[in-house]
């Protein structure tokens, strides 16, 4: 488990490095899935309070919600990205760290990020849930973000079992069910606040080309027109994430 742990630490410095840069992940900003899980969650985020995102990667929320005047700090294993952060402007609060292990006091944050992270990690959410439960003051938000096992998800699954075509088995990925998750932020010290199922476009986007726009892994018009018909009347089987705001007890 060690082995896969580092192996696909690895393959994030390798993906940071050769296939992903700043600015193109900003532009990921302004799409449409982007801005409707922005504006489920940002309502909970203090002002005047320090925010921990963990595994920020390339920092893109880190840049967004610093550009908006609030205090974040962002960490990631990768340290490279942190470097091409600093690079692109200095001037942010970044440490390298592995989000297991904090290099913070107890219950140094109003809030903690964790978009698109702890999917990666074969032996699971708790640990990383727990240590974000021991950063955050009483009563301080999570926003867990991680993508749910839909419909698609699984077809897709199918489709590559049947080529036999798989994922590199160095690197880990995984999704969570709403009770998985439910049962992980209760037994880890969190009360849910909210639960919402998003992404429904981008769940599009792995069936192929004719749901791809011409941009950074943005969709076409296509799938953004039936994910919005999805999100209305299959929200939870056809949703590429899950998006959960929890409130530590």
């Amino acid at each position: 488990m060690r082995d896969r742990y580092n192996s696909t630490r690895d393959e994030w410095r390798r993906i940071w490095q050769e296939e992903a840069d700043i600015v193109r992940e900003l532009e990921t900003l302004n799409y449409a899935r982007s801005r409707h899980a922005r504006a489920l969650y940002s309502p909970y985020l203090p002002r005047g309070e320090f925010i921990l995102e963990g595994g920020c990667g390339l920092g893109i929320e880190v840049i967004n919600l610093s550009e908006q005047g609030y205090k974040v700090v962002g960490i990631d294993y990768a340290e490279n990205a942190l470097h091409q952060i600093n690079r692109f402007r200095p001037g942010y609060r970044l440490t390298a760290g592995d989000i297991h292990r904090l290099p913070f006091p107890d219950g140094t944050f109003g809030a903690y990020l964790s978009i698109g992270v702890l999917e990666h990690f074969e032996f699971g959410p708790e640990p990383g849930l727990r240590e974000a439960g021991r950063v955050l003051r009483q009563g301080g938000i999570l926003v867990l973000i991680i993508p749910y096992p839909s419909l698609i998800w699984r077809l897709i699954r199918l489709r590559a079992r049947l080529l036999r075509k798989s994922p590199d088995p160095e690197f880990y990925e995984t999704t969570y069910s709403t009770h998985q998750l439910q049962q992980y932020l209760s037994s880890t010290g969190f009360d849910i606040v909210e639960r919402h199922p998003i992404g429904h476009s981008f769940t599009l986007w792995g069936l192929g080309k004719l749901f791809r726009g011409p941009g950074y892994y943005e969709t076409s018009a296509l799938a953004e027109r039936l994910g919005a018909v999805f999100l209305t009347l299959l929200p939870w089987p056809i949703c590429f994430e899950s998006l959960f705001i929890a409130r530590k007890r």
